[in-house]
């Protein structure tokens, strides 16, 4: 009778989409003790964080580089909190040489290190006369973090006060530090981990990113699902359900809230609240806009999205090519490291993103590569229409082009690379955005301007009084960005000072 009576007075929250973000709200909340259901409209969960198979190899969707689950990292304080950190199979990457960069116009090499003290002595080894200029960097960038107290998952009584760097574009934030135009580009040179744009971007996010890999970059042995099952692990745990292949397709609105959802299998479910993983423009299609503010709706939609990307997957020959314990980048010039979204036929790609993903934390031989190359979605547009296996040949043409060239820019890097592949598959910004849902086929959500913050800052409240959203396109992206996201969102049904408090005082413990 009394664990019925709990059963009656607890909450229930339905999680809309069960990416990283919508995983995250619903195990936190589930760990909190409310009754959890997830729906997810694709056949798997997990968002960019999950898997698929090819010739009996599993390749990584979109969680390649990780960072922040190193001991007393947020990542690790949050998973320690939810129990599941132990059941995570991490692989930190070298400390001398987590990113590894090769510039094809003089053939130079670059290599970021972990640790600040280690950043700043390896890239004074190529840049001595400004070896200042990068401790100065460096300090900032780990000051602008501080400023930021749920980046180390701290409370603040008051609203955040932000520099002036804080907010300035990540170019004229790197400039500030050195004249040097080849260390600027250097500095930037993983900028399409946040499609960087230099005079955009918002300096913070160059900063959290560098800092979140600096402090603890790594990559997920045996592939980035394994978190996806566990945060689901934790939301059934708790008696909730995280449902797949039913996704959200009508929100039906009274008397501005939630009055009941409807799934793709016909039937209505109805909360107490609602929390919204998915694309602003993806919620919206789901609901009758004419009962939303018509100025709100406006300033979502006309916020433009980040760039798309062209992955090629592929699958060596057994034992013929070495594990890479970094991520590896290739740039043909240095003047174009702010250009990776630009797309041109003849001289695609520019640069390459790559990376030998770990099946066991012992590998000696890597069994694939995943290569990411930063696409506008206007290069697939006019097959926007198309739907998956229907493209037509020319798509499948364009495809096969543009896997050629990028084997030839590895080949810069790896000159016999190609007789160790064994087969190759592909992905364009049409495959992003119809199996994430995202708008163009964005990589990271919405495009935030440091012109316009105003405008690309995205609140976890709505207008609407039980609807609460999270994921990539509020507040920050990526594998720590998000969490922290989702953090928030749950700090408004749960007491967010109270619920930091839980989670630092319950991973201390552990």
């Amino acid at each position: 009778m009394w664990a019925e009576r709990i059963y009656n007075i607890m909450e229930h929250v339905i999680v809309i989409g069960s990416g990283l973000g919508g995983l995250f709200c619903g195990a936190i909340l589930a760990k909190e003790g409310y009754k959890v259901k997830v729906f997810e409209q694709h056949c798997k969960t997990g968002g960019s964080l999950h898997q698929f198979c090819r010739e009996g190899v599993w390749f990584e969707t979109g969680m390649h580089v990780i960072g922040a689950f190193q001991e007393g990292g947020a990542l690790n304080r949050i998973c320690s909190w939810l129990g599941i950190m132990d059941r995570l199979r991490i692989k930190p990457a070298e400390d001398d040489c987590f990113e590894h960069f090769k510039i094809g116009s003089d053939g130079k090499t670059f290599r970021y290190a972990k640790g600040a003290t280690r950043f700043v002595d390896t890239l004074a080894k190529d840049f001595p006369e400004e070896r200042e200029n990068i401790r100065r960097y460096v300090k900032a960038i780990y000051d602008m973090t501080r400023e930021v107290k749920l980046y180390n998952l701290e409370y603040a009584e008051l609203a955040n006060r932000y520099s002036d760097a804080f907010h300035s574009s990540v170019g004229d934030f790197i400039a500030s530090f050195t004249d040097n135009e080849r260390l600027q580009a250097v500095l930037a040179l993983s900028n399409t981990l946040y499609d960087g744009d230099r005079d955009v971007t918002p300096a913070f996010i160059h900063a959290f990113t560098m800092v979140c890999f600096i402090e603890g970059a790594a990559q997920f042995a045996g592939g980035s699902q394994q978190l996806a099952n566990e945060l689901a692990g934790v939301i059934t745990g708790a008696g909730g359900s995280v449902v797949a292949a039913n996704g959200v397709t009508k929100i039906e609105i009274v008397d501005k809230r939630v009055e009941y959802i409807e799934t793709a299998d016909g039937k209505r479910h109805t909360a107490d609240r609602y929390i919204s993983s998915i694309h602003p423009a993806s919620l919206f299609a789901l609901l009758d806009t004419a009962k939303l503010q018509r100025s709100y709706q406006q300033r979502i939609s006309s916020i433009p999205n980040t760039c798309s990307a062209f992955t090629v997957y592929i699958i060596f020959h057994p034992k013929t090519f070495p594990a890479l314990n970094y991520a590896g980048y290739y740039l043909d010039d240095y003047s174009l490291v702010w250009k990776h979204n630009e797309f041109s036929p003849d001289t695609f790609p520019t640069g390459i993103m790559y990376i030998t993903p770990p099946k066991t934390m012992n590998d000696r031989h890597a069994e694939k590569m995943i290569v990411n190359c930063m696409m506008p979605f206007d290069a697939v547009r006019k097959w926007e229409n198309t739907t998956v296996g229907n493209r037509g040949a020319e798509y499948e043409a364009f495809k096969r082009r543009c896997e050629e060239q990028i084997i030839q820019k590895l080949e810069k890097v790896f000159p016999d690379i190609r007789s160790k592949i064994k087969s190759i598959y592909s992905a364009s910004p049409l495959t992003i955005r119809d199996y994430y849902k995202q708008k163009d086929g964005a990589m990271y959500g919405i495009k935030k301007d440091c012109r316009n913050m105003a405008l690309s800052k995205i609140m976890v409240r709505t207008k609407l009084n039980n609807l609460l959203l999270t994921g990539q396109n509020i507040n920050m992206h990526g594998i720590l960005g998000v969490p922290l996201t989702a953090v928030m969102t749950c700090g408004e049904i749960v007491g967010y000072r109270d619920l930091l408090e839980k989670i630092n005082r319950g991973s201390n413990a552990g």
